[in-house]
């Protein structure tokens, strides 16, 4: 399958309207802001606007959380260069290089590099999903149930990827995601399971509350708590212009292209994410840079390495999401129930009957990243000051906003408490190292393993196993699940051997 270039015709139509437009601007300065803000993450952010996307247009509602997605990631540059905070994890990089510049004055200057990185890096993963999901479409074309099984289950063994500190509990949260799913109707029989007489209950746990919940208010206790810990921010002296020379820009180009495919390869590898892509990103430029012994003291391909590899993942992750319904980070484990929410399935179906809103969403990408490189270089040395909010503004905002979205789904308190339970279980998971990304992964891909499995019982006639290795696809896929689950201890291997220091959570990818 080719790119559909009819559809593509049609995308200026979709993305002229005043609805999509806006929703850009809200997506971009939304996700910068909230990027910068430490301690908040593109999975939150995602998370909590979500609700949001329920009553509008399809190309509005999806190109908004993608822009988010990507202008996050880029907004925890911003803090991690003026207050040496990154805003996420996958900006742990950019502190080392980017706040020596800002001790030296040169703090404006580096977030020039961080936002011209950024933008390339995304711009660059936003043409590679344009170019390789359509074919790789094509594939989920010859899906029947065995098929659909096992990639359900290679997207849970990304949760083997997530669990970056202990295995066992990210099973464990991955398992606990697969009993909520289980909750509500039998899909095969139409008998209640785990309702104990709550027909509310009867149509499952509803996806939206929970991933507010396991996100949003559970980061916001964390936040209450560690008030009392923080200290004073101080903001490093800005001076000179964000503006790179042509010179500076000449130094750094090939970084930033080496950085954005590394970005690219490791987002469309689920699990991986953006902290693991720029730490490699940045291992590399040093390695391949002429003076690697300047990194760490204030070095511009430092800061372009990580920012470009980073942005570059967002793209990449949304690969196999949009193909094969696989979500390459845990932020893409949540678009993936923005995609539900709009009735949209990943596969095939994405880029023939639904093709012109995917190539609407795709395109809308594409001008993202660009709006968030203008809006960057606008911006960048005032949107900082977010930064210093005291969580004791910040997080009854977003309470409201948490308890506003969740009853707006389906205009039910019980989705309210069914936020406020998983929000408490959040809380409790995130403080003793537990996976909530595992959970909300679990519960998406829960129901497609499970009617995958059990169709697959019948058309086997009773030889399972014969009937899924006479079938080449099931094969290949068998072999990727292998792989997924080896990949966690390859990565680790791999890190060691080039020295790459990770500092991340798995549940801010």
């Amino acid at each position: 399958m080719l790119i559909n270039f009819s559809a593509l015709a049609h995308v200026a139509e979709r993305l002229a309207s005043l609805e999509v437009l806006l929703a850009l601007l809200v997506g971009v300065v939304g996700g910068i802001i909230i990027g910068a803000l430490p301690g908040l993450s593109a999975t939150m952010g995602v998370a909590l606007l979500i609700p949001l996307t329920f009553g509008m247009d399809p190309v509005a509602g999806l190109t908004m959380l993608t822009a988010i997605y990507t202008s996050a990631v880029y907004g925890g540059s911003i803090s991690a260069i003026l207050i040496h905070t990154p805003g996420t994890p996958a900006s742990a990089a950019t502190a080392l290089d980017g706040y020596q510049m800002t001790l030296q004055g040169k703090g404006l200057k580096a977030l020039g590099v961080s936002t011209i990185s950024s933008m390339i890096g995304g711009l660059l993963s936003a043409f590679a999903l344009l170019l390789l999901a359509p074919p790789l479409a094509l594939i989920s074309l010859k899906f029947n149930a065995p098929e659909y099984f096992l990639m359900a289950v290679f997207g849970l063994t990304v949760i083997a990827s997530l669990a970056q500190d202990s295995m066992i509990k990210g099973l464990a949260s991955g398992c606990f995601g697969l009993l909520v799913g289980t909750v509500g109707v039998d899909i095969m029989t139409g008998f209640p399971r785990y309702t104990f007489g709550f027909s509310a209950l009867e149509g499952g746990i509803s996806l939206v509350p929970a991933m507010i919940g396991l996100f949003s208010l559970s980061q916001v206790m964390i936040q209450v708590e560690k008030m009392h810990e923080k200290g004073e921010l101080v903001i490093g002296e800005l001076k000179g212009s964000v503006l790179l020379t042509w010179q500076e820009f000449k130094s750094i180009w090939n970084t930033i292209w080496r950085s954005s495919i590394i970005g690219i390869l490791i987002g469309i590898l689920p699990g991986a994410g953006g902290d693991i892509a720029s730490w490699v990103s940045y291992n590399e430029a040093k390695r391949f840079s002429k003076t690697p012994e300047k990194f760490g003291t204030g070095h511009m391909e430092g800061i372009a390495a990580s920012e470009a590899s980073n942005n570059a993942v967002t793209g990449g992750a949304i690969i196999p999401l949009l193909t094969l319904g696989i979500p390459g980070s845990a932020t893409t484990a949540v678009l993936l129930g923005g995609l539900l929410i709009q009735g949209l399935l990943p596969g095939h179906e994405l880029f023939e009957k639904h093709a012109n809103i995917t190539y609407a969403v795709i395109v809308g990408f594409i001008i993202a990243n660009i709006l968030m490189g203008l809006v960057g270089l606008a911006i960048a040395r005032y949107v900082v000051k977010v930064s210093t909010i005291p969580s004791g503004i910040l997080a009854p905002i977003i309470v409201v906003l948490s308890v506003v979205g969740s009853y707006a789904i389906n205009n039910s308190m019980f989705d309210v408490y069914i936020m406020v339970v998983f929000g408490f279980i959040g809380y409790f998971m995130r403080k003793t190292g537990y996976v909530t990304a595992a959970v909300v992964l679990a519960m998406i891909l829960g129901s497609m393993a499970e009617q995958g499995f059990r169709q697959s019982l019948v058309l086997s006639k009773g030889n399972m196993l014969a009937y899924y290795f006479s079938r080449p696809i099931s094969i290949v896929i068998m072999v990727l699940i292998v792989l997924g689950l080896l990949s966690p201890i390859l990565m680790k291997k791999w890190q060691n051997k080039s020295g790459i220091q990770t500092a991340a959570t798995s549940d801010d990818n």
